[in-house]
């Protein structure tokens, strides 16, 4: 394959990872799907997964930037005899290193079968329609009640764990944190903001240790397409984080219910068809 073809996938898996991180739709999972349908014909692999969300986990990072500088400010400042105590945005980055434990030991224990046997696309396709009804169920009967700041140490941890189910392609970080937020009664917006917050210390060090591990070795995708997709993810990320707040403002989660439920479908026939091979 030419290397013009290869930049022009590497862009189109740039544009998907941007488009599907933040949306409760799993983004390991399109990427998963999609890299056997382009010509190179071959999985984009967990590396390359895990560098270009560098690159939506920073769109986040400029988006929040105002609220993570207070927070981080807040939690050193903890950290000091004299610092201040109940500070909330202190109490907020305690959460998010709470909320990080989860994935960050669950993620070293089962490394081998994250990068092999879980990405199977029968168990992609499997979870993607799974796991869409029980968004479609927490939205319906979540109270939506409790904001941002009632957040317990109790709850923070749950959050962890829902994020941790993402480390299975197609249960989707944003989708497992949401729903659990849910299911304990945040509002919508509360449990997007605490989700896009909670997965920037996991995010980052997945993808800089992947990127380290992988240093001056050639991918599937090559160094140089990957770097570019990175950057596209993160322009396109940036433009879906500002458009999903808005819309889930006003709307319920069903529009990707209905989705990831029609792509899973779609996944297991593919695979029946043998158009697709699940390894």
């Amino acid at each position: 394959m030419g290397s013009a073809s290869v930049w022009l996938e590497a862009t189109i898996l740039g544009l998907v990872q941007g488009l599907t991180e933040f949306l409760p739709i799993s983004s390991s999972a399109h990427l998963r799907i999609l890299g056997p349908l382009l010509p190179s014909g071959g999985d984009p692999g967990a590396a390359f997964t895990a560098i270009t969300q560098i690159g939506t986990e920073t769109a986040v990072l400029l988006y929040f930037r105002h609220d993570i500088l207070r927070i981080l400010k807040a939690w050193l400042a903890s950290l000091t005899p004299t610092g201040p105590r109940g500070n909330p945005d202190a109490r907020m980055g305690w959460l998010i290193i709470i909320g990080t434990l989860p994935i960050a030991v669950l993620g070293l224990l089962f490394k081998d079968a994250i990068e092999g046997s879980l990405r199977n696309l029968y168990i992609t396709g499997t979870v993607l329609a799974l796991f869409a009804v029980i968004l479609g169920v927490a939205d319906y009967i979540g109270r939506k009640q409790r904001p941002l700041d009632q957040l317990s140490w109790g709850h923070g941890l749950l959050f962890g764990l829902a994020q941790a189910m993402a480390l299975i392609p197609g249960v989707s970080r944003s989708g497992g944190t949401i729903t659990a937020g849910l299911l304990l009664g945040y509002t919508r917006e509360a449990a997007a903001r605490y989700s896009f917050l909670l997965a920037l210390p996991a995010v980052f060090a997945a993808g800089f240790y992947q990127l380290f591990r992988s240093w001056g070795q050639v991918g599937p995708i090559g160094a140089g397409p990957t770097a570019w997709a990175t950057l596209v993810a993160f322009f396109v990320g940036y433009g879906v984080i500002v458009a999903f707040l808005r819309f889930i403002s006003t709307h319920s989660f069903m529009p990707f219910v209905v989705y990831r439920i029609v792509l899973g479908v779609a996944v297991i026939a593919l695979l029946a068809g043998g158009v697709l091979s699940p390894l």
